[in-house]
């Protein structure tokens, strides 16, 4: 997965509670994750987020990274030291930033050819979208492949 790239100055702000920015961010993915994810670390410099640690799957790791990146200050994220474990067959996630205007209704018509399959994309990005109708211009977001 590697580095994903984020609109720094878009996404909640959770900086400025008196922690570091590496706290908040591991604070952050505990409270939303849980035990999904083990032994994690998190380093902030600059605007480049970089998690450590094990994941109990490929979309674990993907949400940590969409989590992270979703935040303002961030520019970057680097997952390569999020461990998962290798699924059987290769997914490749596709991931979308969300401009003026866009809604999950529109994403999902664009992706799934039905407006109505928005619920897979709130269910599948749960953990960075707290309210389907509540998206905003720069966010990041995961777009699942439908089961055929």
């Amino acid at each position: 997965m590697g580095f994903l790239d984020f609109m720094k100055d878009v996404g909640a702000n959770i900086f400025g509670g008196g922690k570091d920015e590496a706290e908040e961010i591991m604070a952050l993915l505990t409270t939303e994750l849980g035990a999904k994810i083990t032994d994690l670390a998190v380093t902030f410099d600059k605007g480049v987020v970089t998690l450590a640690g094990n994941c109990d799957s490929i979309a674990t790791k993907e949400k940590a990274a969409l989590l992270a990146g979703n935040i303002k200050g961030v520019a970057r994220v680097d997952s390569d030291k999020l461990i998962a474990p290798e699924p059987e067959v290769e997914i490749v996630t596709e991931y979308y930033t969300i401009v003026s205007g866009d809604s999950l209704w529109k994403i999902a018509k664009k992706y799934y050819g039905k407006g109505n399959k928005y619920t897979v994309l709130f269910e599948e990005n749960r953990e960075v979208i707290k309210d389907p109708d509540k998206i905003y211009p720069g966010q990041k977001i995961r777009i699942p492949k439908l089961n055929s």
